[in-house]
């Protein structure tokens, strides 16, 4: 059975060339989602959960969406200087005291710590341990002067921010999103999963057999060291795992649906607030999506503009892109909120079809 025979889902009318798009650009496990001005406009899904296709995806399928979920622990962190439990200019060393490195909150957010990699060798177990990998990025030595250079933070983001998160609230950073930010947005996703919900989860495949090698770069490159240690993150074995489901890995082990994501930047486009539930007010929010850096990102090798803890990219719109394909982001000037998640980790060229059909609706 062909997977075109697979897609189901709606489009509100005139959204006619986003579903042509999203069947057109089938990976054989995908959805789609986009609300405009907080209202569902296209909910669209296509294809199984696992490579054997055995069990069809459903609107409850979650995706380990990687870097997608970046924007979710850069909220977290907000949400505090929002209550006045830091300023964002804080020393990261004021609320962890055994970190070494001077850098800023604020520095941290825009990847500009220069605290890019992990700077000892772990393998895949070390996921599991939140306090191994904090105590390594405390004694770290940063390649950068802070706030000099910009390097995604691909793998460290999360630990930096979410320890951040737990010496301040006394709470571990999934159990903090989990009641903070899902909770009253009403939004299905998690830093690690729950038994219940392990199931639920879609199945990762390389879209080419060498895909995982030619993430890399060349080889010592910040691209390199940053996406290789600790081992694991782009092992299938690893991530379609119940130990890396269970853990909580905030830089790139977001497991959400796609209707999720875009209630999310939703709730940002609102100013920071959602079915009534205010977590931000709309000054820190547009902080948040406003550029605080603008330069070479040697990590994605080309010129980023970074806000705190979102992407700005020159059309006006911001969000953040996930390894392998998956992205969520926002259209002010349409109001869109949009949310696309896949399990066949490949290039963008599904997202950006997707984008040019959603930016040629009226």
């Amino acid at each position: 059975m062909s997977e075109k025979l697979w897609t189901t889902g709606w489009v509100a009318a005139g959204y006619e060339p986003v579903r042509e798009a999203f069947t057109q650009h089938a990976s054989g496990g995908s959805a789609l989602c986009v609300l405009r001005h907080g209202t569902p406009v296209v909910d669209l899904r296509e294809g199984w959960r696992d490579p054997r296709r055995t069990r069809q995806w459903d609107a409850r399928t979650l995706v380990n969406a990687y870097s997608v979920g970046k924007p979710v622990i850069a909220l977290a962190v907000l949400l505090l200087a929002e209550r006045g439990l830091l300023d964002i200019d804080d020393p990261v060393a004021r609320h962890w005291p055994e970190f070494r490195t001077d850098t800023s909150v604020r520095q941290v957010l825009t990847h500009t710590s220069g605290l890019a990699t992990f700077p000892v060798p772990r393998g895949p177990a070390a996921w599991t341990d939140w306090d191994l990998l904090c105590g390594d990025l405390a004694n770290a030595s940063p390649e950068w002067p802070p706030g000099s250079v910009a390097a995604e933070h691909a793998l460290t983001y999360g630990h930096l921010l979410g320890e951040v998160v737990r010496r301040i609230t006394g709470r571990a950073p999934g159990a903090f999103v989990a009641e903070e930010i899902a909770g009253p947005w009403r939004l299905d996703l998690a830093f690690g999963l729950a038994t219940a919900d392990l199931e639920r989860c879609a199945d990762l495949e390389y879209d080419g057999r060498d895909w995982a090698e030619q993430l890399l770069s060349e080889p010592g490159s910040v691209r390199a060291r940053a996406l290789a240690n600790p081992e694991g993150a782009r092992d299938l074995g690893v991530v379609n795992g119940e130990a890396w489901r269970r853990a909580v890995v905030p830089a790139v082990n977001l497991h959400s649906t796609a209707e999720a994501m875009a209630r999310f930047y939703a709730g940002l486009l609102a100013g920071g607030e959602l079915d009534g539930h205010r977590l931000l007010s709309r000054s820190l929010v547009d902080q948040m999506t406003t550029a605080q850096f603008t330069g070479f990102d040697r990590f994605i090798g080309a010129e980023t503009t970074w806000g705190l803890g979102v992407q700005l990219e020159g059309d006006g719109t911001w969000g953040m892109g996930g390894l392998g394909g998956n992205a969520g982001w926002a259209d002010p000037s349409r109001g869109h909120a949009i949310a696309y998640v896949t399990r066949r980790l490949g290039d963008f060229d599904r997202v950006t079809a997707i984008d040019a059909a959603i930016s040629s609706v009226d």
